[in-house]
């Protein structure tokens, strides 16, 4: 069962998730990926709910994303719990090309409403976004503070991150 809700009551939520990271997750051709994501807010832009999400260009979401246009963000409610944790963390340091991180973390998809990226049931606070602009981030327009910790020279972290301002169709919590 999903109760809707409206993405602002809960950004503070959304917020203070994104520290401990957060999933986004994306599909194209039946193949299915979960993201941990770090970064993000959630805003009015063209007088619509807008969720902004940042994915490297290296980054296999960011090839999905750039199928579909489509991504859901999955948070969970209050503190998460340890598996929930170990699946953030393995979600954020294995790529989807190379295994399916949803199952081998042990979550669960719920199918989504609207979008195709389906919704995870252990992170119940779901916002189906269609994206309505992006932006690739140029690193030498970033102050040199930012892109020294966060662009090095080379690496799989020197690629720069698009942002994705996802248009938030359908928010919720996934209850049982």
């Amino acid at each position: 069962m999903k109760r809707e809700i409206n993405p602002f009551d809960y950004a503070g939520e959304i917020f203070r998730a994104l520290p401990g990271g957060i999933l986004l997750t994306s599909e194209a051709e039946d193949c299915v990926n979960a993201m941990t994501i770090g970064w993000g807010t959630v805003g009015i832009e063209w007088g619509v709910p807008i969720f902004a999400a940042y994915v490297r260009t290296n980054r296999f979401t960011y090839e999905l994303i750039e199928r579909t246009g489509e991504f859901t963000v999955c948070a969970p409610i209050g503190e998460p719990s340890v598996d929930v944790r170990k699946a953030i963390a393995l979600c954020g340091s294995k790529s989807g090309r190379d295994m399916d991180k949803i199952a081998k973390a042990g979550l669960h998809v719920v199918e989504a409403e609207i979008v195709r990226p389906p919704a995870i049931k252990e992170l119940p606070l779901t916002f189906e976004c269609r994206v309505v602009f992006t932006q690739e981030q140029p690193v030498k327009e970033i102050s040199s503070r930012l892109a020294k910790k966060f662009y090095p020279a080379s690496g799989e972290h020197s690629a720069p991150h698009v942002a994705y301002y996802g248009e938030i169709l359908k928010a919720y919590i996934i209850e049982d």
